[in-house]
């Protein structure tokens, strides 16, 4: 996993290449420069000097706003296709939806967890206390 730099050398090694840009042949070459004056990686400040092209629209590619809001998409689509299964899988005892269900109990529950068996209140399966709390509300 990558270290974290902290944001303010990031910022310093960026106005640098930006300074000295002119002064050199190519980034790669600004970026050695800057990165060992600064004492980090020619590679890792070449990189964000990349990026930072990139979210200026210098560069093609995708910005790291984009590539954060695809982060979390996929974060998302990655728990939906797990609820699907668990739906699919046939892995809770009734026919309503289990999503329905979760969202009926308070404090809410992810549904991964009533399909596994979870003991949401003592003496009562995860099941019963959904269905108590679903018609309790529904009754309301």
């Amino acid at each position: 996993m990558p270290k974290k730099v902290d944001p303010a050398l990031k910022d310093r090694a960026l106005r640098m290449v930006a300074e000295h840009r002119s002064d050199y042949p190519s980034v790669t070459a600004v970026a050695k420069a800057v990165a060992d004056q600064l004492g980090i990686g020619k590679e890792t400040v070449r990189r964000w000097v990349v990026q930072a092209d990139i979210d200026a629209g210098d560069r093609p590619g995708t910005s790291s706003e984009e590539s954060a809001e695809i982060r979390k998409l996929k974060a998302e689509n990655r728990r939906l296709r797990e609820d699907n299964e668990i739906l699919r899988s046939g892995g809770c005892r009734t026919n309503r939806p289990i999503v329905l269900r979760c969202a009926a109990l308070s404090p809410p529950v992810e549904p991964k967890y009533l399909w596994r068996g979870l003991q949401l209140h003592p003496g009562r399966s995860g099941t019963a206390a959904a269905d108590a709390s679903l018609c309790g509300r529904l009754a309301a």
